[in-house]
């Protein structure tokens, strides 16, 4: 049975905020743009159901501000900003849902854009072979054909960055490659940055035969 409340006073809170008493002992505090959008004013008589859908609203207003805050400091996926706010209010599917529409609607969520930023960070500064590059990017929310095809423009300069991760951190470890356990040790390392083992051992090859290389150019 719906309940009929009386909005026996709106009073000026803090900001734009209004706390609105119903029936002279419940309070909610609601944004001007809520009130002006529903009308709400001293003396109105409002049911029970009214008032949760008037609640909706000024949570979703609410999160739909959190989440552009958060926005400014980053990018997020779709997936982790629903998490973000599903956390945060109280695991509501619904209000966390539209929040996060309304953030794709508007651009301010593209998670083609953010897989292509994420791309580019993993693989040319951090230097991420593929395996490892998709799978911080499935810890940011971006998954499937959505990170393959952000990653695609990438794969020509995997065995460069191998080559050049060898030459920065671990060619002190490559003075013998007959010293089995210090060339695992390499390989190791390139498996985890993600990159596959066909392209660790040709990183380590490489590496050996343009030392080869230059120790006889030397000797020339």
């Amino acid at each position: 049975m719906k309940r009929i409340l009386e909005i026996t006073s709106i009073e000026k809170y803090k900001g734009s905020s209004y706390e609105v008493e119903l029936d002279g002992d419940r309070k909610v505090f609601l944004h001007a743009e809520i009130i002006a959008a529903y009308g709400l004013v001293h003396g109105l008589q409002i049911d029970s159901e009214k008032l949760e859908e008037i609640i909706f609203s000024s949570n979703k207003r609410r999160a739909f501000q959190y989440a552009l805050y958060l926005i400014d400091l980053r990018d997020y996926s779709y997936k982790e900003m629903y998490s973000k706010l599903m956390r945060k209010y109280d695991r509501n599917d619904e209000l966390c849902t539209q929040v996060v529409d309304k953030l794709v609607s508007t651009g301010a969520i593209n998670d083609k854009r953010y897989a292509a930023m994420l791309a580019k960070h993993y693989v040319e500064t951090k230097k991420f072979g593929i395996f490892r590059a998709k799978n911080e990017m499935r810890l940011k929310g971006i998954t499937g054909s959505i990170a393959e095809d952000a990653l695609e423009p990438y794969v020509c300069q995997l065995e460069e960055n191998a080559e050049s991760i060898i030459s920065k951190k671990y060619e002190r470890f490559l003075s013998d490659q007959n010293d089995k356990k210090a060339v695992a040790k390499v390989k190791n390392a390139l498996i985890r940055y993600g990159y596959s083992y066909e392209q660790v051992n040709k990183a380590v090859k490489n590496y050996f035969e343009d030392a080869q290389q230059e120790e006889n150019d030397d000797a020339d």
